[in-house]
């Protein structure tokens, strides 16, 4: 619809745009901004074993520097990322919405054909849907729940589990957020946009 949208993403190693260099994250996400209507950022980084919470501070996994997600993500953000989606723990964390731009700090594992345990929260695969303003300001969104079963193949969850599971992380480790996730999985702001 004539709009120009960007998508960059980061990783935990050095050799790729670096999760661990918020300067140069935000240099590049400001280049890409100037030029592009919407800017998406995807990481992929955080500490795996199953930890669910966002921590503050870095994270560290089997000696590696797994990053400083909360740094990493309003870094980028108040760069001019307009959402910001990470993965990497292989568990689905908690979401919030920050400067209006929303940040969903894990979507877990949504298909993952045997090689991983699943089980858990690493069985649990969220789909996230969002809708944005032309200005790249959240307005709403949804978490449809999925469950990876067999070997790893996703279906439909419709007990909704990773919906009030990405709920209650999103209260716990995000309470001055302005995201509100419902128990359906829907996903508003507090303050609405304007």
């Amino acid at each position: 619809n004539g709009l120009r949208v960007a998508m960059i993403a980061y990783h935990t190693a050095d050799h790729s745009n670096w999760v661990n260099d918020e300067p140069a994250a935000a240099r590049l996400v400001r280049r890409v901004a100037a030029t592009h209507d919407v800017v998406i950022v995807s990481f992929h980084g955080g500490a795996e074993g199953g930890r669910i919470h966002v921590p503050r501070g870095r994270e560290t996994f089997l000696g590696e520097d797994r990053g400083d997600l909360r740094l990493f993500t309003h870094t980028v953000v108040d760069a001019g990322a307009d959402l910001v989606i990470g993965h990497g723990p292989h568990v689905p964390r908690g979401v919030e919405v920050y400067r209006g731009r929303l940040i969903a700090y894990s979507l877990g594992n949504f298909a993952t054909y045997g090689r991983f345990t699943i089980r858990g929260a690493t069985a649990l695969a969220p789909v996230l849907e969002v809708e944005l303003g032309p200005d790249g300001v959240f307005e709403t969104g949804r978490i449809l729940s999925a469950r990876q079963v067999g070997e790893g193949i996703p279906e439909p969850d419709p007990s909704g589990e990773v919906a009030r599971f990405m709920r209650d992380l999103s209260t716990d480790d995000f309470p001055e957020s302005e995201a509100v996730v419902e128990a359906d999985g829907r996903i508003r702001r507090r303050v609405e946009p304007g």
